[in-house]
């Protein structure tokens, strides 16, 4: 027990996190670690600058999947000792799958959505949830062609709020519950503000990539 409270120990300073009582960070808690923690994720593009509290929220939580999504972690939303080392290992934004151009990329194994900018760069990676067994978010592809604020879904009967349609009736939308695994009927979930973010960014038109 006492090694793996200095392998936290040490793994904190380097993340210029002090070292709390406990191996992990996760929803409720807060102070200058979780500070620190949100810093690196800003600066990575798993979180928006506001999200910059200080404050374990869902939000940071969501920002800690995407990032656990993307190297491989088993996602829980909860910065723990492999996520924090990770984290401290890396230094740099996403690699997007291309760079030709702006678009949204969804990377379906991951559970991350890229947003890469005219000069090739990520902007945004959030974590996002994509259709649960039995149903499928298509893979290939694709272009915004129609954006609603609040957009009524006839086959589910419910409200998707800052809905993107790519394909079909699949669009990206903000939904209360974006859960660490596949959970849609096909669509694209996405928690909260980052919805709005990728509302905003995916005017019409914009190139879509799912695999």
């Amino acid at each position: 027990m006492r090694r793996g409270f200095i392998v936290i120990t040490i793994v904190f300073a380097a993340l210029a996190i002090p070292a709390p009582a406990f191996a992990s960070l996760s929803i409720g808690s807060v102070g200058p670690a979780v500070h620190a923690l949100q810093k690196k994720l800003v600066k990575l593009r798993y979180l928006g600058p506001s999200g910059l509290t200080g404050v374990y929220s869902e939000r940071t939580a969501q920002a800690v999947m995407a990032f656990q999504g993307w190297y491989g972690i088993p996602r829980d939303g909860v910065a723990g000792p492999v996520t924090l080392n990770r984290l401290h290992k890396a230094n740099r934004r996403p690699h997007p799958g291309a760079r030709a151009h702006k678009h949204i990329e969804v990377h379906k194994a991951q559970q991350v959505l890229l947003m890469i900018g005219k000069g090739g760069k990520v902007t945004r990676a959030i974590h996002v949830s994509t259709a649960a067994p039995g149903h499928v978010t298509p893979s290939g592809r694709f272009h915004i062609y129609s954006k609603s604020l609040m957009s009524w879904s006839k086959p589910f009967q419910v409200w998707l709020p800052y809905a993107s349609y790519f394909y079909a009736g699949d669009a990206f939308h903000q939904f209360p519950s974006v859960p660490p695994y596949p959970a849609s009927h096909g669509c694209v979930r996405i928690y909260d503000r980052d919805a709005i973010v990728v509302y905003q960014f995916a005017t019409l038109g914009t190139r879509v990539r799912i695999g």
